[in-house]
């Protein structure tokens, strides 16, 4: 049974559909990266996955059918998601950011350990601990809003474009700390546009087009895959 299984998913936005009965699933201890154009409807899927926006279809985590729920007690089960554009709260500072992640949580000891945790991933952040999350560079608050969704202890964590308006270098840090945060034991679904650093570092892979599946297979394939070269890999 994998971790996450998304069957038949179906979302529509007025008349719009957006995604025609999509079927995806992602197993324990993977990175699954989801690649695609803009509008192709991956933001769609993960929101609709943490059913921040209503949908129709199946969804199950950890063998439980989620498709009711609310999106507090998906997150309380042990799936979190890292917004694309980051979402940090900019008028508080970056450590009450971090512990907003666990306010769920009544293990204040365990929160205290994962703190430390996240500031050994993002040493940046403890510098800055006191300072207002609105004062971080992009690629500080894209850590903070890595760090703020580790700090909920999930099991599987749902990354929507952490690479968007970074810099080459800061992109590389991100890829490096995604799959730091695997190797730890966390699931990963990413969902990412820049398809080549995704699938390399992923172990399967998914190509989405106009809220469709398209392509499904091991991540070296598709990297070496000519129509996934022409549409997404320049070549």
């Amino acid at each position: 049974m994998a971790m996450l299984e998304v069957k038949n998913l179906e979302v529509y936005y007025g008349k719009i559909k957006a995604l025609h009965g999509l079927t995806l699933s992602v197993e324990e201890g993977e990175i699954v990266s989801l690649i695609g154009a803009n509008g192709a409807g991956k933001t769609t899927l993960l929101t609709s996955i943490m059913k921040q926006i209503p949908s129709v279809g199946s969804i199950s985590f950890m063998g439980q059918d989620i498709s009711k729920m609310a999106t507090m007690d998906i997150v309380n089960l042990g799936m979190t998601m890292v917004p694309e554009g980051r979402r940090v709260f900019v008028r508080t500072s970056v450590e009450d950011n971090l512990l907003l992640g666990s306010y769920s949580r009544k293990d204040k000891a365990e929160v205290k350990k994962d703190l430390q945790m996240v500031y050994d991933m993002f040493p940046r952040l403890l510098e800055r601990r006191k300072q207002l999350a609105g004062t971080l560079s992009g690629g500080e608050q894209q850590m903070l809003a890595m760090g703020r969704a580790l700090m909920s202890r999930p099991k599987l964590l749902l990354l929507d474009e952490p690479s968007m308006g970074l810099s080459p270098k800061l992109v590389g840090q991100v890829f490096d700390t995604i799959k730091q945060i695997n190797q730890a034991g966390t699931t990963i679904l990413l969902v990412e546009q820049n398809a080549n650093q995704a699938l390399k570092i992923a172990k399967r892979g998914y190509v989405i087009e106009t809220g469709e599946i398209m392509l499904s297979d091991d991540a070296n394939k598709l990297l070496n895959d000519p129509k996934v070269k022409e549409a997404y890999l320049g070549g």
